[in-house]
């Protein structure tokens, strides 16, 4: 049974530099258009109730307060069994009106996007909201009785020096949110923010961007926030639900153009195409379907546990694999000696250190893994697991 669903609000009130994401600018006839085809979605899709909820974007609080109201009761038929419901949100368009909408109809965490306490760089990104408003929204936010509050931020930002950094990260711990998501800025092909760069737009490097992490990792453990995840910080059992479900290898239905699914052993991606969808009634078929064969499931097991503080266990994923884990534990051994690595009662996990080269890292795994899926039937038979004789694209 799918438990949790992922909704892309594919509207913003302005684009941001850097983003490239499935988004059009928010127009009140077009969304409603939107909402009609989302309703028959989510209908046509979705069949039991629901354990976590995330509506992100876009930008969901960029609708006005109908179509705000009337997107959140698409949804209220599943919700009786959420644990986490998750909308996230800009500063500038979330208002108590809005913020008393979202309550009634049971979100009980806002992810908000803040970026940076620093005017000019949130210029330069083409955000349209100031400090002020972060804090006015949080102070609503409260008011309104919401506990579970995330903070999203980005270093590496065109003239951000570490003092800058430091500043934005103290301003949002003042904040007293549950958690944060710290972001190394990335230059996405085609973007405002792309362009920039090739007409001269300085960025710290990565050494910078390392430091900027590093810093982050120290102030954020100092204000009681332990790192769950590469860029995800949180107060003791406030991480995010429905992320986790991602990086679990856990299944979930997505819905609006763009969006992802995986499920009955398959990944589905749809078409980044307003017209299409809404020509389709919602009802688009996906552009990509990606059978996940056993082999494929334990190339993401690394890739997806590696990127948590739970990291890896070798007989979790003998049991579930039946792969020989001895070269992936070689090089787990290696990593330890240069500090990029510990064991955790028995877990392997990056430390700080080894976040920062966590790519080249999961690459190496990858790569000692790949020699052991022709020893697959020998440690199936070795664990008591018999082989059923059905064939598997393993390549």
């Amino acid at each position: 049974m799918i438990s949790s669903a992922y909704v892309h609000v594919p509207f913003c009130a302005s684009i941001c530099a850097y983003c490239d994401f499935t988004r059009w600018r928010y127009r009140p006839q077009l969304c409603a258009r939107w909402l009609c085809c989302l309703g028959e979605e989510a209908s046509a899709k979705l069949k039991e109730p629901l354990k976590t909820l995330y509506i992100g974007g876009g930008t969901p609080s960029a609708l006005d307060r109908d179509q705000l109201e009337q997107l959140l009761e698409i949804f209220d038929p599943y919700r009786a069994q959420l644990e986490e419901y998750t909308m996230e949100a800009n500063p500038e368009s979330l208002s108590a009106e809005k913020i008393a909408i979202i309550r009634r109809h049971g979100v009980n965490r806002i992810s908000l996007g803040a970026q940076t306490a620093d005017p000019q760089q949130l210029r330069c990104l083409h955000r349209i909201h100031s400090t002020r408003q972060v804090v006015q929204a949080v102070a609503d936010i409260r008011r309104a009785k919401i506990t579970n509050l995330s903070l999203d931020l980005i270093y590496g930002l065109p003239d951000q020096d570490m003092a800058s950094w430091l500043d934005t990260l103290n301003k949002a711990i003042a904040l007293a949110p549950e958690h944060l998501s710290c972001y190394g800025l990335k230059v996405e092909e085609g973007t405002p923010l792309a362009r920039q760069a090739e007409l001269g737009l300085e960025l710290p490097d990565g050494d910078d961007q390392a430091d900027f992490y590093l810093a982050a990792v120290d102030r954020l453990r100092q204000a009681g926030y332990h790192q769950y995840e590469i860029s995800n910080f949180s107060k003791p059992g406030k991480e995010s639900r429905h992320n986790l479900k991602y990086w679990m290898g856990r299944e979930y239905v997505g819905f609006g153009p763009g969006a992802h699914s995986y499920f009955d052993g398959q990944r589905y991606a749809y078409p980044r195409d307003l017209a299409g969808y809404l020509a389709a009634g919602g009802l688009v078929a996906p552009v990509d379907v990606q059978p996940i064969p056993p082999t494929e499931r334990a190339r993401e097991y690394l890739l997806l546990r590696m990127r948590t503080r739970w990291g890896i266990e070798e007989w979790e994923y003998r049991r579930n694999f039946g792969l020989n884990f001895e070269p992936i534990a070689r090089k787990l051994e290696f990593f330890e000696r240069h500090q990029w690595i510990v064991q955790t009662d028995h877990r392997w996990h990056f430390t700080p250190q080894g976040y920062l080269l966590s790519n080249t890292l999961i690459l190496d795994l990858l790569d000692a893994q790949s020699g052991t899926f022709q020893d697959q039937k020998y440690w199936k038979a070795l664990l008591g697991k018999p082989d059923d004789g059905s064939k598997h694209n393993d390549s």
